[in-house]
């Protein structure tokens, strides 16, 4: 059991729900183009964003996207403490930043006080691409054991000026050394955990990736927050990261939706209706198990328990409720008539 920090009206750690977070691809300068996109992430499933604070004018810029958004906002910040003074005063609900690389101690204890003040969390990111060079040194590359030095040397200097509403995130592209990361640091401190695999790639590998490296930590019990990074739109990355959750037994609301592989007795074009009932159902946030198979006579056995699911015949199709016959469509009718049905549930 983690520790648990309250970030705008999200719950991390404790046992609170895993919560799934994004950042925005966008000038955050543009604060239009920004709160659109942020819109478009809350309508995903989307329940933290972050947005990246280059400079002055972009820290200036949060309280006006904050009041146009419903869902918690994050500023994250490197290097720079002045940055992180801004987006605190103007009313940002977290921010990431590892307090060893914006300077003097004068300079952590102005972020850590007035991050104290106003009741906003710190998230320390370290990412193995930008690890330390004396901890690559001191452990002959990016290990997990460099990872969480780097983490808890960040954590104490927060800890130095008495604040201790902190996050921990420990990233690299290496899925291995990730949970390896992780685990470690899960096994030191009680601080709430921010999972993910960095530079994961694009949506069909870095799918795969974050599947393994995120699902796998939340299959043991570690991680209280996660970002999917995709090199793809953020809203894929949100989809990804409710797939994630349900796999690992964590969301049971939003569709379950389960397919055959296809075989040598399928007799209809399954793989392009799979893939548009997929499409189709992204938004849905029922909590149902949806269908699709690809033979009518071990389809509805084989799918016996989903809530609802078609079948395939030859040129046609059937729909079936628990295991149970209902009607049977023309092929081309076929994901209509699956959608109508969900409505109805």
């Amino acid at each position: 059991m983690t520790k648990q920090l309250q970030v705008g009206n999200v719950l991390v750690g404790g046992g609170a729900p895993v919560s799934i977070q994004s950042m925005c691809n966008t000038d955050t300068r543009d604060v239009e183009v920004t709160v659109a996109q942020i819109h478009r992430l809350e309508e995903a499933g989307c329940e933290i964003i972050r947005v990246a604070i280059p400079d002055e004018a972009a820290a200036r810029s949060v309280d006006r996207i904050k009041e146009q958004i419903s869902i918690p906002l994050v500023a994250d910040i490197h290097f720079n403490y002045r940055y992180a003074l801004e987006c605190a005063r103007r009313g940002v609900d977290a921010i990431r930043i590892n307090p060893g690389n914006i300077g003097g101690g004068e300079k952590v204890r102005a972020v850590a006080e007035l991050c104290r003040q106003k009741g906003i969390p710190i998230r320390i990111g370290v990412n193995g691409g930008s690890l330390e060079k004396e901890l690559r040194q001191k452990y002959n590359g990016v290990t997990a054991e460099a990872l969480v030095e780097s983490a808890m040397g960040h954590v104490a200097l927060l800890n130095q000026f008495d604040f201790d509403d902190i996050c921990i995130s420990v990233k690299c592209s290496d899925v291995p050394l990730t949970m390896s990361a992780y685990r470690l640091l899960s096994e030191r401190t009680d601080y709430p955990l921010h999972l993910g695999v960095t530079e994961a790639g694009t949506p069909s590998m870095g799918m795969v990736k974050s599947a393994i490296g995120i699902g796998g930590l939340l299959c043991l019990g570690i991680g209280d927050t996660i970002r999917v990074t995709l090199t793809a739109d953020p809203v894929e990355e949100v989809y990804a990261a409710h797939k994630i959750l349900r796999a690992a037994g964590l969301r049971a609301s939003g569709v379950n939706l389960i397919a055959c592989p296809t075989c040598g007795r399928t007799r209809i074009d399954l793989i392009p209706i799979a893939e548009e009932v997929e499409r189709r159902l992204q938004n849905c946030r029922k909590n149902i198990t949806v269908a699709v198979m690809g033979c009518a006579v071990n389809g509805p056995g084989e799918a016996s328990a989903a809530d609802i699911g078609i079948a395939g015949g030859n040129g046609e199709g059937i729909l079936f409720r628990k295991g149970k016959l209902l009607y049977k469509v023309p092929q081309e009718q076929l994901v209509d008539a699956l959608m109508k049905e969900i409505e109805l549930l």
